[in-house]
């Protein structure tokens, strides 16, 4: 009966972290919280997209490959 127990206390503190990751039921806020997150989310967009713009653009393309192989194959000469 010891085992049993000590088995079960055990198993009951490696699943609360478990537990406690799944999360409870938040409280009902109101059609309030859905508005303001609309509005803040188009905020957000509008934000997004004038940082984008400021971006220049790069003057040569970009190679992610170009460390890994010589820029031009070698030529061979006759």
């Amino acid at each position: 009966m010891r085992i049993f127990t000590i088995a079960t206390v055990i198993f009951a503190l490696v699943a609360m972290p478990a537990h406690a990751q799944m999360g409870g039921k938040r409280p009902r806020g109101g059609d309030d919280d859905k508005k303001t997150d609309q509005k803040k989310s188009k905020i957000d967009d509008a934000a997004y997209k004038a940082a984008l713009q400021r971006i220049p653009e790069p003057k040569e393309k970009y190679d992610p490959w170009g460390v890994a192989r010589p820029a031009e194959p070698a030529k061979k000469t006759k």
